[in-house]
C-alpha cells in the first residue's frame, strides 16, 4: 500500500500521449493519484486516453482542468507551453504546482515568466529522460520512466516544497532524480538527443528522396533500423525541439560537420590509420558509457534489496 502522504489527490495532464500518458499509467500503478484529469487539442485522444484507463476524466477548457489540482503536467510540444501556461495562469489557485516534461528548457523559462508573472514560482520546469518512437495515448507505458533520470532545472523562484513535490511525482513513477541549470540542460541534451534526432531524420530523408529509394530500403537491415530508430517520432514535437534549441544544436552540428570534415579526408587520402582511430576513440568511449550504465543500474539494484 502506498503512504498516503505520497498520493496527489488530483492531477491535470496537457498532453495525454506518450509522455503525459505514461505518467499518468506509472503513477496509477503505484497508487499515487487520486484523480487525472485529462486536457489536449484532440478529443478523439482525450476519449481514447479515457477508454484506456489513462485519465479520469476530460476537461473542455483549462479554467475546468486546473481547478482544485495539486498539480499540473504540460506534456505538449514546447511551442505549445506559453499558450498553455497563458490559459491556465488565471485560473491557477494558491497551492497548484504546475511543471513540465519538455525536452528544453530554456525557451519554457521564458515562456513562464512571460505567461505566469507573479504566480511563476508555482513553476517547476522538469524533463523526463525516456521515450519512444511512438505517439499517443495507445503509445503509454505505465513503466517507461522506471530506472530512467528526470532532470528538475527549477528556478530561483521555487520553494524547496514546491521542487520536492515534482521530484516526489516523478519518483513514485520510478524515475532517478538529478538538477541542472536550464541552460546547461539545454547544452548537454543539444549533443545527446537533439543532435543524434536531427542526424537520424537527416538520413532517412536523404535515402528516401533517392530514385533508388525502395531498392535502398529493401536491404537496410538491423544497422539501419537502429540508427534510424528515432525518425519515427513525432516530427511536430522534434521540430519544435529543434527551433527551441537552436542555438546549442547549431554549435553541436557544426562540431559534428568538422569531425564529419575529418572523416571525409581520411576517406579521400585513403588513410586507413585514421580512419581506425576515430572508430577506436569512438569504440572506447562507447563501451566505457555503458560500462557506467550497467554499473549504475546494478548499484541501484542492490541498494533497493
Amino acid at each position: 500500500m502506498p503512504n498516503v502522504s505520497n498520493v496527489v489527490k488530483r492531477i491535470a495532464i496537457f498532453g495525454v500521449g506518450l509522455i503525459g500518458g505514461s505518467f499518468a499509467l506509472a503513477l496509477k500503478k503505484a497508487g499515487a493519484v487520486g484523480h487525472i484529469v485529462g486536457v489536449g487539442r484532440s478529443y478523439a485522444s482525450l476519449e481514447r486516453a479515457l477508454q484506456l484507463g489513462i485519465i479520469d476524466s476530460i476537461a473542455t477548457s483549462a479554467e475546468i482542468a486546473v481547478k482544485d489540482v495539486d498539480l499540473v503536467l504540460i506534456a505538449a510540444p514546447v511551442a505549445q507551453t506559453q499558450a498553455i501556461l497563458s490559459a491556465i495562469a488565471p485560473h491557477l489557485q494558491p497551492g497548484t504546482v504546475v511543471t513540465d516534461a519538455g525536452s528544453t528548457k530554456s525557451d519554457v523559462v521564458l515562456a513562464a515568466r512571460a505567461a505566469l508573472g507573479v504566480k511563476l514560482a508555482q513553476f517547476v520546469p522538469a524533463h523526463p529522460i525516456a521515450g519512444r518512437e511512438l505517439n499517443g495515448p495507445d503509445a503509454a507505458l505505465s513503466d517507461l520512466y522506471v530506472g530512467k533520470k528526470a532532470v528538475i532545472t527549477r528556478l530561483p523562484e521555487n520553494s524547496d516544497a514546491d521542487v520536492a513535490r515534482v521530484a516526489q511525482v516523478w519518483e513514485q513513477c520510478g524515475a532517478i532524480i538529478h538538477y541542472l541549470q536550464p541552460e546547461r540542460h539545454d547544452a548537454v541534451f543539444a549533443a545527446v538527443s537533439h543532435l543524434p534526432h536531427l542526424l537520424a531524420y537527416a538520413l532517412v530523408d536523404d535515402i528516401a528522396r533517392k530514385p533508388h529509394a525502395d531498392l535502398l530500403f529493401q536491404y537496410a537491415a538491423s544497422g539501419f533500423r537502429d540508427f534510424t530508430r528515432i525518425a519515427g517520432s513525432s516530427p511536430e514535437m522534434w521540430r519544435d525541439i529543434t527551433l527551441a534549441n537552436r542555438q546549442a544544436m547549431l554549435q553541436e552540428l557544426d562540431s559534428y560537420t568538422a569531425r564529419l570534415q575529418v572523416l571525409r579526408e581520411c576517406l579521400l587520402t585513403a588513410d586507413a590509420a585514421g580512419i581506425e582511430g576515430i572508430y577506436a576513440n569512438a569504440q572506447k568511449a562507447r563501451h566505457n558509457w555503458i560500462s557506467a550504465i550497467e554499473a549504475a543500474e546494478k548499484q541501484q539494484r542492490e541498494g533497493g534489496d
